[in-house]
């Protein structure tokens, strides 16, 4: 054991090898469902309202892509009820490159949709012959921007509308590295905007311009204008 923490704090190679072991695929659709409900008829509308012309998201960690579709399904249904919906920016990274292939190709086992009801599970996924798996319906996959990264390096953008950091930084991290990986996600969450995390997660600090969402202790909102610190 002394061996391998030596060989994993002089090559990097080693390191890196060893984290990509140890990240999480497991997830499914619309994952705390209540949420998801909410996102589509009160928080969506609302930066709908504030955004003309585009809103941004970005999900980090975002794993096999469950949680990118879901959103995707969201929006589209969305679109259904909307005139006009402003352009949408799709940011999904993870550290583990298997991962974004698998979330590319948008193919999942009848596990991860499980919370779908048969609508939109006809609507929006295509069966494929002969094995107990589903393909996300092409539409769905455009307009999406899959990137390796990790969260304790610089963002891969600037004032999203919506951030999911959902079952990962906060649960896996050592608590000095969950604090910078956190403040280095959360600059980039713009006024007013959205930040999701696990139901079962809490932030490793208290920030000012950053508010619960009821009924949800793991939604947030930020000020419209950032309140100076304490």
């Amino acid at each position: 054991m002394a061996a391998l923490l030596a060989e994993l704090e002089q090559n990097d190679e080693t390191r890196h090898a060893c984290e990509l072991l140890m990240t999480v695929s497991i997830s499914r659709f619309f994952r705390d469902r209540r949420f998801w409900e909410t996102l589509e008829k009160i928080l969506l509308p609302e930066i709908i309202q504030r955004r003309n012309e585009k809103i941004s998201v970005w999900s980090a960690g975002c794993a096999c892509g469950d949680e990118v579709y879901s959103f995707m399904i969201v929006w589209d249904r969305l679109s259904k009820n909307y005139s006009y919906l402003p352009s949408l920016e799709m940011t999904a990274t993870d550290l583990n490159p298997a991962y974004l292939q698998r979330a590319r190709a948008g193919i999942y086992s009848t596990g991860s949709l499980k919370e779908l009801t048969p609508e939109i599970r006809s609507e929006y996924f295509t069966k494929k012959p002969g094995k107990k798996l589903f393909e996300v319906k092409d539409f769905l996959k455009k307009n999406i921007s899959w990137k390796i990264h990790h969260l304790l390096s610089d963002p891969p953008g600037r004032d999203f509308d919506i951030i999911f950091l959902r079952n990962s930084v906060l649960t896996y991290y050592e608590e000095k590295l969950k604090k910078r990986a956190f403040e280095k996600v959360l600059s980039r969450l713009a006024p007013g905007g959205i930040l999701i995390i696990g139901s079962h997660e809490s932030i490793p600090f208290e920030t000012p311009d950053l508010g619960a969402v009821e009924p949800y202790p793991y939604v947030f909102k930020r000020a419209a204008v950032k309140q100076p610190a304490v």
